[in-house]
């Protein structure tokens, strides 16, 4: 019977990319689907500036930025008429080095993650699907049926349930998913579209009880659409085509749809979970929180998921920490999906709300104050920082303490180049380290040595007060590059009662 550190169900984004960070890690994977081949639609479009942050960690946001179509700017338009204009530019370029929303086909990303993997040993094992699991003192026994009605078990330290809205992980957990289904039927397409909204940038177009998404990924007219169903024609939804769309919004922006590449069409759900970890199984992605498309942000919080929960597990499984540090998965990750679920349900009605008053606020008022609000360099770096997933921190979390400048633990570290030294810049290992701006004192030097804690020292500049860093301060970095402790005396006591406190066993 084959045992695996790590068993994933589930190799949309959210599985591979927990497979590939534990697998860089030295983390023995196991990862099933039970499709054929991996989405050959796109589905997934936006990528945010935060995930490509993370994936410098591994050398693989160059080659996605690469590939993509990095969107500078979000257009308001409401009854015909251009309202606001956001430029992510602007708006970010002091705070990441990824300031654009990159547009990049689900189907493509798949194709980069599953190479990825294979170069790093690990295969997804297709037509195979999770269908019962047994939870032991030490490990997991995972039952398994392939496509023929074969089946096979192997067990597993810990099992990852990344296996969708309807998942079989979370079904035989018991766990809730509470919440609603938005009335409206939408549908998303794939399109060659012709007219000045193609030419590039994201647009959304507001109109009576209407609107559409525009979304470009190539500089030839080739887009993703999102947007209504006629009101008349959502009973038959699995007859529509393009044709049954409601167009106000897009003749709104003088698009001319020339072909019709992939139509579909969905209810939208809002979704949450109450667990996402229940013993040695933990759930993931859209098997944990499913919510509205407004903002791009369904993906990108699978991923963020993964990236956080993976190297908490890799810790794990070298026995270097208490399973307390695997409870921080949960309390981390789920507040994060209330508030979203809640900010996108808020937005997500408000788009679609029907009525006079309803059209109103809509399409004369929310333009007045968008446009306001694009105007302000405060607001409309706030906008940005909040759609990129810049914003998230982890302040209530166990493993956030102390606080030196405008920063405090469970904040991101703020993306800093100084005389050239960018501190972001990965370390040859996903791994803790120790970042000081300025001058350490010996016995943290010494500390950091003692205990193989990389020690990152950079000199003092404009650019770092500039991030909210102060002079000589201990930052203590998490392997997903959020603040875990901060400290204005860089104290190596500080830093080494921080790790006795949590029982970190690696590094007392």
């Amino acid at each position: 019977m084959d045992h695996y550190d790590v068993f994933i169900a589930g190799s949309g984004p959210t599985g591979m990319v927990l497979a590939l960070y534990l697998a860089h890690q030295g983390v023995k994977v196991g990862i099933v689907d039970k499709t054929a081949a991996p989405g050959t639609t796109s589905r997934a479009m936006a990528v945010q500036a935060r995930i490509l942050e993370l994936y410098r960690q591994i050398g693989l946001a160059d080659e996605i930025v690469a590939a993509g179509k990095p969107n500078q700017a979000i257009n308001l338009w409401a009854k015909g008429k251009h309202k606001a204009h956001l430029s992510l530019q602007l708006a970010g370029a002091r705070y990441t080095p990824y300031p654009f929303i990159l547009v990049y086909p689900q189907d493509r990303h798949e194709e980069v993650l599953v190479r990825k993997l294979e170069e790093m040993g690990v295969t997804v094992q297709r037509e195979t699907e999770l269908v019962g699991f047994e939870e032991h003192e030490c490990e997991v026994t995972v039952r398994l049926r392939k496509a023929d009605g074969t089946e096979k078990q192997c067990t597993a330290t810990y099992l990852a349930g990344c296996d969708g809205a309807h998942s079989a992980v979370r079904h035989l957990l018991g766990g809730s998913f509470t919440g609603g289904t938005y009335d409206r039927l939408f549908y998303v397409a794939d399109v060659e579209a012709r007219g000045k909204a193609a030419e590039g940038e994201v647009h959304l177009s507001l109109e009576t009880a209407d609107f559409v998404i525009l979304l470009p990924y190539t500089d030839t007219g080739r887009c993703r659409l999102i947007g209504t169903v006629r009101e008349e024609r959502a009973d038959a939804a699995g007859q529509l085509s393009f044709e049954d769309v409601s167009h106000r919004a897009l003749e709104s922006l003088g698009l001319r749809v020339e072909q019709v590449h992939w139509f579909s069409t969905y209810r939208v759900h809002h979704r949450v979970t109450d667990h996402y970890r229940y013993g040695r199984a933990f759930l993931l992605g859209d098997a944990a929180h499913v919510h509205s498309p407004a903002g791009g942000q369904g993906m990108n919080t699978g991923i963020g998921d993964a990236i956080n929960l993976a190297w908490k597990l890799a810790a794990a499984v070298r026995h270097e920490a208490p399973q307390s540090l695997l409870d921080s998965y949960e309390a981390e990750r789920l507040a994060f999906a209330h508030k979203l679920v809640d900010t996108t349900d808020r937005l997500f009605t408000f788009v679609t709300a029907e009525g006079t008053f309803a059209d109103f606020m809509r399409t004369r008022i929310a333009p007045i104050f968008a446009s306001a609000a694009y105007s302000i360099d405060t607001m409309r770096e706030l906008i940005f920082r909040i759609i990129s997933q810049i914003t998230i921190n982890y302040h209530d979390s166990w493993l956030s303490a102390g606080a030196a400048g405008a920063l405090k633990g469970g904040d991101r570290l703020p993306w800093a180049v100084q005389d050239g030294r960018d501190n972001h810049a990965p370390l040859p290992k996903i791994d803790w380290q120790v970042q000081v701006y300025g001058t350490p004192n010996d016995a943290l030097g010494d500390w950091c040595t003692r205990h193989g804690m990389p020690l990152r020292v950079f000199d003092w500049g404009q650019g770092h007060e500039a991030a909210g860093f102060t002079r000589n301060a201990l930052y203590l970095v998490r392997p997903d590059n959020h603040i875990a402790l901060c400290d204005t005396g860089a104290s190596a006591e500080t830093l080494a009662k921080y790790f006795r406190d949590r029982a970190y066993r690696r590094f007392c």
